[in-house]
C-alpha cells in the first residue's frame, strides 16, 4: 500500500508504486494522481454496476463506498465511452473548470498508458483516443520593471533587522526566476566559485543557474549577517529564520506580501510566484532570451509551459505597427 489512501485497488497502487520509484515526480504531484484516479475508479465502479447514476448519488454515498475489491478484470472493462461520459459528467454536473478536466483527463491517459506499456496489464488503452479540454492561453501576472525596481528600493532601504536577507530573497526571485521551494532549499554549500547555484527543482530534478552582478552583491551583503547570528540550528541552509532554522515558504510568503505593500503594490496578485512570472517576462521582454534558454532557467519540463512568457505587450505591439514602412504615408 502506498499510504495516500487505504482504501486503494491493488492495481492502483502498482501504479503509483511505479510512479514514485521511476517518472521522478514529486510526492504532490502523486498524491494529485492518487486522488484523480481513486474518483474516477470509483465512478466507475458507480457505472459498471448500476449502483446509481453519478449525478443522483450523494457526496455521503460517494465518499462511504469502498472500491478495495476492483481487480484487474474490472479495470478491463473500461471503454472510452466510460471515459467520455466521466469527463463529461465532471463538466455539466460538476462544474469543473477547463484545466481540472484537464488535470482529471491526463492522470487517467497517464494510468492506462502505464498498466499497457509498464506494468503490462492491460492489452488495449481505452484512454488512447481521450481529448483533453482546450485552455486558453493565460498571460502571466508580473511587475513591470519600474514596479520591479520600486520593490527593491522598499526592502534595500527598509529599518528590518533582516533587510539583507529579504533584499537578497527577493533579488534572487526577480533576477533568476526561482520557485519558492527551490530558493528555501538552497544550502550555502550550494553556491559554487563559478558564480553559478544548484538548486533541486520539480521531480528532485537538479539544475544549475547563473547568478548575476545583482544576486553576486545581495549574497555577499546578506552572508556576514547571517553568519552573525548566535542561535544557527540548521548550519547547511542559505535563508534562516529568526529562529536560525531554514526559513519556511510561509515565512517568505508573508515577508513578500509585506514589501508589495510597502511598494504600493496588490498583494494578491504578487506573490512568491509572480515574482519568478516577472523574472522570466523581463528577462524574455528585455534580454531578447531565446526560448529554450529561458526554459533551462525556469526548470521547466515542457517547452510549452516556457511559452507564457512569450507573450506581447500593448506597448511592444504599437510599436511594431509603428515601425511599419508605410506608416509615414
Amino acid at each position: 500500500m502506498t499510504g495516500f489512501n487505504e482504501d486503494n485497488p491493488d492495481i492502483l497502487d502498482q501504479f503509483i508504486a511505479y510512479k514514485l520509484n521511476n517518472a521522478n515526480l514529486s510526492i504532490k504531484t502523486v498524491k494529485e494522481y492518487n486522488y484523480d484516479l481513486y474518483n474516477f475508479l470509483k465512478s466507475m465502479f458507480i457505472m459498471k454496476n448500476s449502483y446509481k447514476d453519478l449525478d443522483k448519488i450523494s457526496d455521503e454515498e460517494f465518499n462511504n463506498l469502498s472500491i478495495k475489491n476492483i481487480d484487474i478484470n474490472f479495470i478491463k472493462k473500461i471503454s472510452s465511452l466510460d471515459i467520455d461520459y466521466y469527463i463529461a459528467f465532471l463538466n455539466m454536473n460538476k462544474k469543473y473548470k477547463p484545466t481540472s478536466r484537464a488535470r482529471q483527463v491526463a492522470s487517467i491517459k497517464s494510468f492506462f498508458k502505464c498498466l499497457l506499456l509498464n506494468l503490462h496489464e492491460i492489452e488495449t488503452n481505452p484512454a488512447l483516443g481521450i481529448t483533453s479540454p482546450k485552455l486558453g492561453k493565460r498571460i502571466p501576472q508580473y511587475l513591470t520593471l519600474e514596479e520591479s525596481k520600486r520593490l527593491l528600493t522598499v526592502v534595500k532601504t527598509g529599518s528590518n533587522k533582516f533587510k539583507e536577507r529579504d533584499y537578497c530573497i527577493i533579488t534572487l526571485f526577480l533576477n533568476c526566476g526561482m520557485r519558492l521551494s527551490e530558493l528555501t532549499s538552497i544550502n550555502t554549500k550550494d553556491i559554487r566559485d563559478n558564480d553559478t547555484v544548484n538548486i533541486i527543482g520539480k521531480g528532485n530534478k537538479e539544475r544549475t543557474v547563473y547568478l548575476n552582478k545583482a544576486c553576486l552583491n545581495a549574497i555577499e551583503e546578506y552572508l556576514p549577517t547571517r553568519n552573525a547570528l548566535t542561535n544557527i540550528k540548521d548550519k547547511n541552509a542559505l535563508f534562516l529564520s529568526e529562529r536560525g532554522t531554514r526559513i519556511s515558504r510561509r515565512t517568505v510568503e508573508q515577508m513578500v506580501e509585506k514589501y508589495i505593500l510597502l511598494a504600493n503594490l496588490d498583494p494578491k496578485k504578487f506573490t512568491p510566484h509572480k515574482l519568478r512570472h516577472t523574472a522570466a517576462t523581463l528577462m524574455y521582454k528585455y534580454g531578447h532570451v531565446d526560448i529554450r534558454a529561458l526554459q533551462e532557467v525556469l526548470g521547466h519540463e515542457s517547452i510549452q509551459t516556457t511559452e507564457i512568457y512569450t507573450h506581447i505587450d500593448n506597448e511592444q505591439l504599437k510599436k511594431a505597427v509603428d515601425s511599419n514602412p508605410l506608416s509615414d504615408i
